[in-house]
C-alpha cells in the first residue's frame, strides 16, 4: 500500500458495494460480527473508499447503475494499490450464464448468486479475512527481520571486524573497575539469539507454503521474497556458528 493511504487498523475491514440501500443493511448484518463493515453505494464509491484505506475483502453487486459490478471490480484490479484484494461478485437469481464467466476474467476471486446462504457468505468472507491478517503478521514479522539484518551487519551492537592483537598488546587493563573515563565495553549478544533466528526462519516457512497455497494473485512474488529472507537469515547464523 501507498503511503496516501491511512494505515490499517488493528480489525480487518471489508467493504459492501450495493446501490440499494436494503441489499448493504442485509450484508452489514451478516458480516457485521466478523469485521468492520464499510459500505459504498456505487462503484465511484467504492474505488475512493479503497484508495483511503485497507480491506481484506470487498463485495460487490453486478447490477449497479453508472459504473457496474464488472466495471468496479475491473478498475480495482488496474490499480497498483488495490490489485491484490480479493473480490467476491453478488448477482440475482435471473442471470446471464456467461455472467459467472466474465466476472472471473475481470479478476473477481468468487461469485455468488442471491439469495445466498448467510452461513456460506459468512465461511467465504472468513477465509479471505484469515489470509489478510495472516499476511499483516508475516509483513511485520518480514519488517522486523529486515531491520535485525541490516543493523550493523547483522545485529545491532555486534562487530563483524576482527580484533587487533596489537591494540589488545598496548591498552592498559584496568582490571574489574576501569576508570570513569574509559569507554563502557559494548553489551555482549543475548545468548538466545541463535533460537530467535531459527525460530524466524520456521515462521518464514510456514508462511510461504501458506503463500503458495493462496489464490490469490501476487501471492507467489511474495513468497518468493521470503525464501530470499530465510536464505539470508541462514548464511547469518551459518556466519556466527563459525
Amino acid at each position: 500500500m501507498t503511503a496516501t493511504r491511512e494505515a490499517a487498523s488493528e480489525t480487518s475491514s471489508i467493504l459492501i458495494v450495493d446501490d440499494m440501500e436494503e441489499n448493504l443493511v442485509a450484508l452489514e448484518a451478516v458480516l457485521g460480527s466478523l469485521a468492520h463493515v464499510v459500505r459504498a453505494q456505487s462503484g465511484e464509491e467504492a474505488l475512493k473508499a479503497m484508495l483511503r484505506q485497507e480491506f481484506a475483502v470487498v463485495l460487490i453487486d453486478v447490477m449497479m447503475p453508472g459504473m457496474n459490478g464488472f466495471e468496479t471490480a475491473a478498475n480495482i484490479k488496474g490499480l497498483d494499490q488495490t490489485k491484490d484484494i480479493p473480490i467476491i461478485l453478488l448477482t440475482g437469481a435471473a442471470v446471464d450464464p456467461n455472467y459467472a464467466y466474465r466476472g472471473y476474467t475481470v479478476g473477481a476471486a468468487d461469485f455468488l448468486i442471491k439469495p445466498f446462504d448467510p452461513w456460506l457468505l459468512r465461511t467465504k468472507v472468513n477465509v479471505f479475512l484469515d489470509l489478510h491478517r495472516k499476511n499483516r503478521q508475516l509483513t511485520d514479522q518480514a519488517e522486523q527481520l529486515k531491520r535485525l539484518l541490516t543493523a550493523d551487519g547483522g545485529h545491532p551492537g555486534i562487530s563483524t571486524a576482527a580484533p587487533d592483537p596489537a591494540r589488545a598488546s598496548t591498552e592498559p587493563s584496568y582490571g574489574t573497575d576501569p576508570p570513569d573515563s574509559a569507554e563502557p565495553p559494548a553489551p555482549p549478544a543475548p545468548p538466545e539469539e541463535p533460537d530467535r533466528l531459527a525460530e524466524v526462519v520456521g515462521q518464514l516457512a510456514q508462511a510461504e507454503i501458506l503463500l503458495r497455497n493462496a489464490p490469490s494473485p501476487g501471492r507467489a512474488d511474495l513468497a518468493d521474497r521470503i525464501v530470499e529472507l530465510e536464505q539470508a537469515v541462514g548464511r547469518l547464523m551459518a556466519a556466527r556458528e563459525t
